[in-house]
Protein backbone atom coordinates (compact mmCIF):
# COMPACT_ATOMS: atom_id res chain seq x y z
CA UNK A 1 0.00 0.00 0.00
CA UNK A 2 1.08 3.59 -0.55
CA UNK A 3 0.14 6.69 1.38
CA UNK A 4 -2.67 7.60 -1.03
CA UNK A 5 -4.45 4.27 -0.68
CA UNK A 6 -7.57 4.29 1.48
CA UNK A 7 -9.70 1.43 2.76
CA UNK A 8 -13.31 2.43 3.29
CA UNK A 9 -16.00 0.71 5.34
CA UNK A 10 -19.10 0.68 3.10
CA UNK A 11 -22.53 -0.26 4.51
CA UNK A 12 -24.60 -2.59 2.36
CA UNK A 13 -26.94 0.04 0.93
CA UNK A 14 -24.00 2.12 -0.31
CA UNK A 15 -22.14 -0.66 -2.15
CA UNK A 16 -21.76 -0.14 -5.91
CA UNK A 17 -22.57 -3.68 -6.98
CA UNK A 18 -21.45 -3.17 -10.58
CA UNK A 19 -17.99 -2.10 -9.45
CA UNK A 20 -17.98 -4.80 -6.78
CA UNK A 21 -18.75 -7.59 -9.24
CA UNK A 22 -16.26 -6.21 -11.75
CA UNK A 23 -13.56 -6.46 -9.07
CA UNK A 24 -14.52 -10.04 -8.19
CA UNK A 25 -14.70 -11.01 -11.86
CA UNK A 26 -11.19 -9.74 -12.64
CA UNK A 27 -9.52 -10.65 -9.33
CA UNK A 28 -6.65 -13.08 -9.58
CA UNK A 29 -8.17 -14.99 -6.68
CA UNK A 30 -11.82 -14.41 -7.63
CA UNK A 31 -14.40 -16.97 -6.55
CA UNK A 32 -18.14 -17.31 -7.11
CA UNK A 33 -18.96 -16.91 -3.39
CA UNK A 34 -17.91 -13.24 -3.40
CA UNK A 35 -20.22 -11.97 -6.15
CA UNK A 36 -22.88 -9.59 -4.85
CA UNK A 37 -25.77 -11.80 -5.96
CA UNK A 38 -24.27 -14.79 -4.12
CA UNK A 39 -23.87 -12.77 -0.92
CA UNK A 40 -27.35 -11.28 -1.32
CA UNK A 41 -28.81 -14.78 -1.38
CA UNK A 42 -26.71 -16.52 1.27
CA UNK A 43 -25.79 -13.86 3.84
CA UNK A 44 -28.32 -12.45 6.29
CA UNK A 45 -26.36 -9.19 6.33
CA UNK A 46 -23.24 -8.03 4.57
CA UNK A 47 -21.26 -4.84 4.42
CA UNK A 48 -17.88 -4.25 2.81
CA UNK A 49 -14.35 -2.96 3.00
CA UNK A 50 -13.22 -1.34 -0.26
CA UNK A 51 -9.76 -0.17 -1.36
CA UNK A 52 -9.93 3.15 -3.23
CA UNK A 53 -12.36 2.77 -6.15
CA UNK A 54 -13.01 -0.99 -5.78
CA UNK A 55 -9.42 -2.04 -6.51
CA UNK A 56 -9.70 -4.69 -3.81
CA UNK A 57 -12.68 -5.70 -1.68
CA UNK A 58 -13.60 -7.76 1.37
CA UNK A 59 -17.18 -8.73 2.23
CA UNK A 60 -18.13 -8.60 5.90
CA UNK A 61 -20.89 -11.17 6.33
CA UNK A 62 -22.40 -10.57 9.74
CA UNK A 63 -25.22 -11.28 12.10
CA UNK A 64 -26.35 -10.15 15.54
CA UNK A 65 -27.11 -12.29 18.59
CA UNK A 66 -27.57 -11.28 22.23
CA UNK A 67 -26.78 -7.74 21.09
CA UNK A 68 -23.39 -8.86 19.72
CA UNK A 69 -22.39 -8.12 16.12
CA UNK A 70 -20.22 -10.93 14.76
CA UNK A 71 -18.68 -11.89 11.42
CA UNK A 72 -19.34 -15.45 10.32
CA UNK A 73 -19.28 -17.68 7.26
CA UNK A 74 -22.60 -18.01 5.40
CA UNK A 75 -24.03 -21.39 4.45
CA UNK A 76 -22.36 -22.86 1.33
CA UNK A 77 -19.91 -19.99 0.92
CA UNK A 78 -16.66 -21.87 1.37
CA UNK A 79 -14.16 -19.02 0.96
CA UNK A 80 -14.48 -15.25 1.31
CA UNK A 81 -11.85 -12.76 2.54
CA UNK A 82 -9.87 -10.27 0.45
CA UNK A 83 -10.16 -10.22 -3.35
CA UNK A 84 -8.25 -8.19 -5.92
CA UNK A 85 -5.39 -8.25 -8.40
CA UNK A 86 -2.37 -7.56 -6.21
CA UNK A 87 -3.04 -9.14 -2.83
CA UNK A 88 -0.18 -9.03 -0.33
CA UNK A 89 0.31 -9.75 3.37
CA UNK A 90 0.55 -6.01 3.98
CA UNK A 91 -2.75 -5.32 2.21
CA UNK A 92 -4.56 -8.16 3.98
CA UNK A 93 -3.28 -6.94 7.33
CA UNK A 94 -4.49 -3.42 6.53
CA UNK A 95 -7.95 -4.74 5.63
CA UNK A 96 -8.20 -6.77 8.83
CA UNK A 97 -7.21 -3.73 10.87
CA UNK A 98 -9.98 -1.80 9.06
CA UNK A 99 -12.80 -4.09 10.23
CA UNK A 100 -14.96 -1.88 12.48
CA UNK A 101 -14.63 -2.46 16.20
CA UNK A 102 -18.39 -3.05 16.49
CA UNK A 103 -17.65 -6.54 15.10
CA UNK A 104 -15.96 -7.85 18.22
CA UNK A 105 -16.16 -11.53 17.31
CA UNK A 106 -14.86 -13.02 14.04
CA UNK A 107 -15.03 -16.59 12.78
CA UNK A 108 -14.74 -16.74 9.01
CA UNK A 109 -12.73 -18.19 6.15
CA UNK A 110 -10.50 -16.24 3.83
CA UNK A 111 -9.38 -17.69 0.49
CA UNK A 112 -6.53 -19.36 -1.35
CA UNK A 113 -5.02 -15.98 -2.20
CA UNK A 114 -4.93 -14.90 1.45
CA UNK A 115 -2.47 -17.47 2.79
CA UNK A 116 0.15 -15.36 4.54
CA UNK A 117 2.02 -15.11 7.81
CA UNK A 118 0.78 -11.86 9.34
CA UNK A 119 2.32 -9.70 12.01
CA UNK A 120 -0.79 -8.81 14.03
CA UNK A 121 -3.22 -11.62 13.21
CA UNK A 122 -2.93 -15.38 13.35
CA UNK A 123 -4.41 -17.28 10.42
CA UNK A 124 -4.97 -21.02 10.34
CA UNK A 125 -4.98 -23.25 7.28
CA UNK A 126 -7.77 -25.35 5.87
CA UNK A 127 -7.72 -27.84 3.00
CA UNK A 128 -9.52 -27.80 -0.32
CA UNK A 129 -9.09 -30.29 -3.17
CA UNK A 130 -9.03 -29.35 -6.85
CA UNK A 131 -8.64 -31.24 -10.12
CA UNK A 132 -7.39 -29.62 -13.32
CA UNK A 133 -9.64 -30.90 -16.12
CA UNK A 134 -7.45 -29.57 -18.94
CA UNK A 135 -6.36 -33.06 -19.99
CA UNK A 136 -7.96 -35.80 -22.03
CA UNK A 137 -10.41 -38.07 -20.24
CA UNK A 138 -8.04 -41.03 -20.71
CA UNK A 139 -5.24 -39.08 -19.01
CA UNK A 140 -7.50 -38.06 -16.13
CA UNK A 141 -8.67 -41.64 -15.57
CA UNK A 142 -5.04 -42.71 -15.18
CA UNK A 143 -4.98 -40.51 -12.08
CA UNK A 144 -7.85 -42.43 -10.44
CA UNK A 145 -7.03 -44.86 -7.65
CA UNK A 146 -7.99 -48.47 -8.30
CA UNK A 147 -10.89 -48.37 -5.85
CA UNK A 148 -12.46 -45.50 -7.83
CA UNK A 149 -12.26 -47.41 -11.09
CA UNK A 150 -13.63 -50.52 -9.39
CA UNK A 151 -16.63 -48.64 -7.99
CA UNK A 152 -17.41 -46.99 -11.32
CA UNK A 153 -17.53 -50.44 -12.94
CA UNK A 154 -19.75 -51.70 -10.12
CA UNK A 155 -22.25 -48.90 -10.77
CA UNK A 156 -22.27 -49.71 -14.49
CA UNK A 157 -22.76 -53.43 -13.84
CA UNK A 158 -25.82 -52.77 -11.68
CA UNK A 159 -27.46 -50.85 -14.52
CA UNK A 160 -26.86 -47.32 -13.25
CA UNK A 161 -26.79 -44.44 -15.72
CA UNK A 162 -25.76 -40.78 -15.44
CA UNK A 163 -28.23 -37.94 -15.95
CA UNK A 164 -27.99 -34.16 -15.88
CA UNK A 165 -30.11 -31.06 -16.10
CA UNK A 166 -32.98 -32.44 -14.02
CA UNK A 167 -34.90 -30.54 -11.31
CA UNK A 168 -32.68 -29.11 -8.57
CA UNK A 169 -35.30 -29.97 -5.95
CA UNK A 170 -34.42 -33.65 -6.33
CA UNK A 171 -30.85 -32.90 -5.24
CA UNK A 172 -31.94 -30.52 -2.48
CA UNK A 173 -34.38 -33.08 -1.07
CA UNK A 174 -31.71 -35.78 -0.87
CA UNK A 175 -29.16 -33.32 0.53
CA UNK A 176 -31.47 -32.14 3.31
CA UNK A 177 -32.29 -35.71 4.34
CA UNK A 178 -28.58 -36.52 4.35
CA UNK A 179 -27.68 -33.41 6.39
CA UNK A 180 -30.40 -34.19 8.93
CA UNK A 181 -28.57 -37.37 9.88
CA UNK A 182 -25.71 -35.37 11.41
CA UNK A 183 -27.02 -31.80 11.76
CA UNK A 184 -30.23 -29.88 11.22
CA UNK A 185 -29.65 -27.20 8.62
CA UNK A 186 -32.16 -24.39 8.95
CA UNK A 187 -35.03 -24.09 6.50
CA UNK A 188 -33.98 -20.47 6.01
CA UNK A 189 -30.54 -21.50 4.73
CA UNK A 190 -32.01 -24.14 2.42
CA UNK A 191 -34.48 -21.61 1.02
CA UNK A 192 -31.63 -19.15 0.51
CA UNK A 193 -29.85 -21.80 -1.53
CA UNK A 194 -32.97 -22.46 -3.62
CA UNK A 195 -33.07 -18.77 -4.52
CA UNK A 196 -29.35 -18.77 -5.35
CA UNK A 197 -29.73 -21.78 -7.62
CA UNK A 198 -32.49 -20.03 -9.55
CA UNK A 199 -30.28 -16.95 -10.00
CA UNK A 200 -27.34 -18.99 -11.26
CA UNK A 201 -29.48 -21.28 -13.40
CA UNK A 202 -30.88 -18.21 -15.15
CA UNK A 203 -27.29 -17.10 -15.77
CA UNK A 204 -26.50 -20.59 -17.15
CA UNK A 205 -23.97 -21.07 -14.36
CA UNK A 206 -25.63 -23.98 -12.56
CA UNK A 207 -26.65 -27.51 -13.41
CA UNK A 208 -27.51 -30.83 -11.80
CA UNK A 209 -25.84 -34.23 -12.20
CA UNK A 210 -27.04 -37.56 -10.92
CA UNK A 211 -26.72 -41.31 -11.09
CA UNK A 212 -29.99 -43.17 -11.60
CA UNK A 213 -30.59 -46.85 -10.88
CA UNK A 214 -32.07 -49.27 -13.39
CA UNK A 215 -35.43 -48.46 -11.74
CA UNK A 216 -34.84 -44.71 -12.29
CA UNK A 217 -34.20 -44.01 -8.62
CA UNK A 218 -31.80 -41.14 -7.96
CA UNK A 219 -28.92 -42.65 -5.98
CA UNK A 220 -26.29 -39.91 -6.09
CA UNK A 221 -26.69 -36.28 -7.07
CA UNK A 222 -24.99 -32.92 -7.04
CA UNK A 223 -25.55 -29.31 -8.00
CA UNK A 224 -22.56 -27.73 -9.72
CA UNK A 225 -21.93 -23.98 -10.02
CA UNK A 226 -19.61 -22.44 -12.62
CA UNK A 227 -17.46 -19.31 -12.40
CA UNK A 228 -13.83 -18.20 -12.89
CA UNK A 229 -13.07 -21.35 -14.94
CA UNK A 230 -14.11 -23.41 -11.93
CA UNK A 231 -16.83 -25.97 -11.44
CA UNK A 232 -17.94 -26.01 -7.80
CA UNK A 233 -19.15 -29.30 -6.31
CA UNK A 234 -21.53 -27.26 -4.23
CA UNK A 235 -24.41 -29.37 -2.86
CA UNK A 236 -24.41 -33.17 -2.70
CA UNK A 237 -27.38 -35.43 -2.08
CA UNK A 238 -26.86 -39.19 -1.86
CA UNK A 239 -29.36 -41.97 -1.24
CA UNK A 240 -28.28 -44.72 1.20
CA UNK A 241 -28.92 -47.35 -1.51
CA UNK A 242 -26.12 -45.85 -3.62
CA UNK A 243 -23.35 -46.25 -1.07
CA UNK A 244 -22.46 -49.87 -1.80
CA UNK A 245 -22.62 -49.71 -5.60
CA UNK A 246 -20.32 -46.79 -6.34
CA UNK A 247 -22.99 -44.25 -7.30
CA UNK A 248 -21.11 -41.17 -6.02
CA UNK A 249 -17.92 -42.37 -7.73
CA UNK A 250 -19.81 -42.74 -11.00
CA UNK A 251 -21.33 -39.26 -10.64
CA UNK A 252 -17.97 -37.49 -10.38
CA UNK A 253 -16.60 -39.62 -13.21
CA UNK A 254 -19.54 -38.62 -15.43
CA UNK A 255 -18.86 -34.94 -14.76
CA UNK A 256 -15.15 -35.36 -15.46
CA UNK A 257 -15.89 -37.21 -18.69
CA UNK A 258 -18.17 -34.39 -19.91
CA UNK A 259 -15.67 -31.63 -19.07
CA UNK A 260 -12.31 -33.25 -19.80
CA UNK A 261 -10.08 -31.14 -22.01
CA UNK A 262 -11.60 -27.84 -20.89
CA UNK A 263 -9.79 -24.98 -19.20
CA UNK A 264 -11.58 -25.72 -15.97
CA UNK A 265 -10.82 -26.62 -12.36
CA UNK A 266 -13.13 -29.02 -10.54
CA UNK A 267 -13.36 -27.55 -7.04
CA UNK A 268 -14.41 -30.14 -4.46
CA UNK A 269 -14.79 -27.47 -1.72
CA UNK A 270 -12.79 -29.29 0.92
CA UNK A 271 -12.19 -31.11 3.04
CA UNK A 272 -10.48 -31.22 6.43
CA UNK A 273 -12.42 -34.45 7.05
CA UNK A 274 -9.96 -37.26 6.43
CA UNK A 275 -12.32 -39.65 4.63
CA UNK A 276 -13.59 -36.97 2.27
CA UNK A 277 -10.06 -35.75 1.57
CA UNK A 278 -9.08 -39.31 0.63
CA UNK A 279 -12.17 -39.65 -1.58
CA UNK A 280 -11.44 -36.45 -3.52
CA UNK A 281 -7.72 -37.18 -3.85
CA UNK A 282 -8.61 -40.61 -5.22
CA UNK A 283 -9.70 -38.88 -8.44
CA UNK A 284 -6.27 -37.28 -8.76
CA UNK A 285 -7.30 -34.04 -7.04
CA UNK A 286 -4.55 -32.11 -5.27
CA UNK A 287 -4.66 -30.14 -2.05
CA UNK A 288 -5.12 -26.37 -2.19
CA UNK A 289 -4.75 -24.50 1.10
CA UNK A 290 -6.88 -21.55 2.15
CA UNK A 291 -6.92 -19.47 5.30
CA UNK A 292 -9.29 -18.93 8.19
CA UNK A 293 -9.33 -16.51 11.11
CA UNK A 294 -10.92 -16.31 14.55
CA UNK A 295 -10.84 -13.31 16.86
CA UNK A 296 -12.63 -12.82 20.15
CA UNK A 297 -12.79 -9.28 21.54
CA UNK A 298 -15.89 -9.87 23.61
CA UNK A 299 -15.89 -8.59 27.19
CA UNK A 300 -14.54 -11.21 29.59
CA UNK A 301 -18.02 -11.92 30.97
CA UNK A 302 -19.28 -12.81 27.45
CA UNK A 303 -16.32 -14.73 26.03
CA UNK A 304 -17.76 -18.03 27.21
CA UNK A 305 -20.59 -17.61 24.67
CA UNK A 306 -18.19 -18.22 21.79
CA UNK A 307 -15.91 -20.91 23.18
Amino acid sequence: MNEKDQIHYVPYNEIDKNKWDSCINSAGNGLIYAFSFYLDCMAKHWDALVLNDYEAVMPLTWNRKYGINYIHQPFLAAQLGLFGKNISAELLEAFLHSIPSKFNYWDFYLNRGNVFVLRDFKLYLRSNYILDLNKSYNELVKGYRENIQRNIKKAEQTGCRPGKGFEAEKVIGLAVRQMNTYSHESKENVNRFRKLYEVLHDKQQATTYGIFSAREELLASCIFFFSHNRAYYILVGNHPDGRTIGASHALIDAFIKDHAGKNMILDFEGSDIRNLAFFYSSFGAIEEKFAGIKLNRLPFYLKWLKK
